[in-house]
């Protein structure tokens, strides 16, 4: 599939035994009022696409509604009609899975917002799914925890969305993906009917656990409405380091001597190979603070619950590893603007859309083979396309390599040779196509990579037996 074939792919299962269009829009009206239900220029640029920067395209229709219930009555109406409806989020994704199409109606969750409690026994936080990741973590600090899931794109994306994907971001190491932070949730299926399932228990062993069943399924079997997201103590004090080093098998045996050191208590640990570092540094206009170039950057972040804790074991932890010779040089931020300075390197993937034309991969591996599988990756891009523009990056402490290919290096190649040209590498080492980002579109025809023909016929069956008429966000997965 290439990039292009997203807008253009226009047909469903089901488009035959469809409604006329118009008589949907008037039960919606109906149902939801007239504000709630924009078509044509009504439609801003925010539904059309998503930061993967695929060609706009304007859905039919773009639904805003504002309680669970409105959901409900309005997936009613769509499955009746047999008309397809795209979730949408924050619009943040990078697989094309918030893509409506041409004859596609976009349900969007932003009104649907804002944090209705938070427990502190439980240490749990009720939302809704159109509530902002960091409006989200703001709510639990203010109340003296912490909302372990942080992404660079916490200002924008949406909890449901996280969910939706199964998010996993920077701190995945210590408190695990999205899926980990969930105790309960509210979803809406395609006929309407409202699975409401918001406990707060750790503990509840009574058959299917149904709340996976969603998180991570991309909105094709039902809409999240509301989540029950389990809290953390706040960890007082947190030190970020940038440490340079020889080559990757020195970054595993560092995080493996740093997690024996301080166990759950190193909170990040990102990896950037030179290419990545290098063009970081360009981009965020700063100067390295290194005097010499090195063969590999670690970011990484300490994080204790002692408020008194100034850094010095973290430290002297380093300084150990830089005596032992495991370590080339360590710069540790001395104030939080430090430390900022340093994330910006390594956030400054934000940018990428406006400096680069991305072509992304996010795929996973056992952490043992992602250094080979880098240099190797590296070498056959220099010798398919010389000239490539490529950078590498990840989450090595949960087996997440990051890999971006500048589409502008190789004028003229399609976006899915690259894509085919990766994937076909990955393929012997049993990894995953996508580690964090989901599926969407830019990965479908690639999933078989990573999951068997009886898993794909078992996640099937699971689609037809919650949607039926596979109105949900059709075209993502399968």
């Amino acid at each position: 599939m290439t990039e292009q074939s997203i807008t253009d792919d226009t047909t469903t299962p089901t488009a035959s035994a469809s409604a006329p269009l118009a008589t949907t829009l008037a039960a919606l009206r109906a149902a939801l009022g007239a504000d709630a239900v924009r078509v044509g220029e009504q439609i801003g640029a925010h539904a059309m696409t998503d930061w993967t920067r695929h060609e706009p395209t304007r859905p039919a229709a773009l639904l805003l509604p504002r309680t669970t219930d409105e959901v409900s009555r309005a997936l009613a109406i769509c499955d009746v009609a047999r008309q397809p409806v795209v979730p949408q989020g924050g619009m943040t994704g990078l697989a094309g899975g918030a893509i409506a199409r041409a004859n596609d109606i976009a349900l969007s969750l932003e009104r649907l917002a804002g944090v209705e409690e938070l427990d502190t026994a439980s240490a749990t936080l009720t939302v809704r799914a159109g509530t902002t990741l960091q409006t989200a973590q703001e709510a639990a600090e203010a109340a003296g925890f912490e909302l372990a899931l942080d992404l660079g794109a916490r200002g924008s994306c949406q909890i449901g969305g996280n969910l939706a994907t199964n998010a996993g971001g920077n701190r995945v190491i210590q408190s695990g993906t999205a899926r980990d932070q969930v105790l309960g949730l509210e979803v809406v299926l395609a006929n309407g009917d409202v699975l409401s399932s918001l406990g707060k228990m750790v503990k509840n062993n009574t058959g299917y656990d149904l709340k996976h069943w969603f998180i991570g399924s991309e909105g094709t079997l039902g809409v999240i409405t509301r989540a029950v997201l389990r809290l953390h103590p706040r960890r007082a004090a947190r030190h970020t380091a940038l440490v340079a080093l020889d080559d990757y098998d020195a970054a595993v045996s560092l995080l493996r001597r740093l997690a024996t050191r301080f166990g759950n208590d190193i909170g990040a640990f990102e990896i950037m190979w030179p290419d990545f570092y290098d063009f970081g540094v360009k981009l965020t206009g700063a100067r390295s603070p290194f005097d010499a170039a090195h063969p590999l950057y670690a970011l990484i972040e300490h994080a204790g619950f002692d408020a008194d804790d100034a850094g010095e074991r973290f430290a002297q932890a380093l300084t150990d590893a830089l005596q032992a010779g495991a370590l080339r040089d360590a710069v540790i931020a001395q104030s939080v603007a430090d430390a900022r300075a340093l994330w910006a390197i390594r956030e400054c993937t934000a940018e990428f859309p406006l400096k680069l034309d991305p072509i992304n991969f996010d795929v996973s591996l056992p952490i043992g083979e992602i250094g080979a599988f880098v240099e190797r990756c590296r070498e056959a891009l220099d010798q398919r396309w010389p000239g490539n523009q490529s950078y590498f990056f990840g989450h090595i402490g949960d087996s997440n390599l990051h890999l971006t290919v500048d589409g502008h290096s190789i004028p003229g190649v399609d976006h899915h040779a690259v894509y085919a040209f990766v994937y076909a590498m990955l393929g012997p080492l049993r990894g995953s196509v996508s580690a964090e980002h989901g599926i969407g579109t830019l990965k479908r025809e690639f999933l078989p990579i990573s999951r068997s023909p009886a898993e794909l016929a078992a996640m099937a069956a699971i689609k037809r037996a919650l949607d039926p008429h596979g109105i949900l966000n059709p075209g993502k997965l399968f």
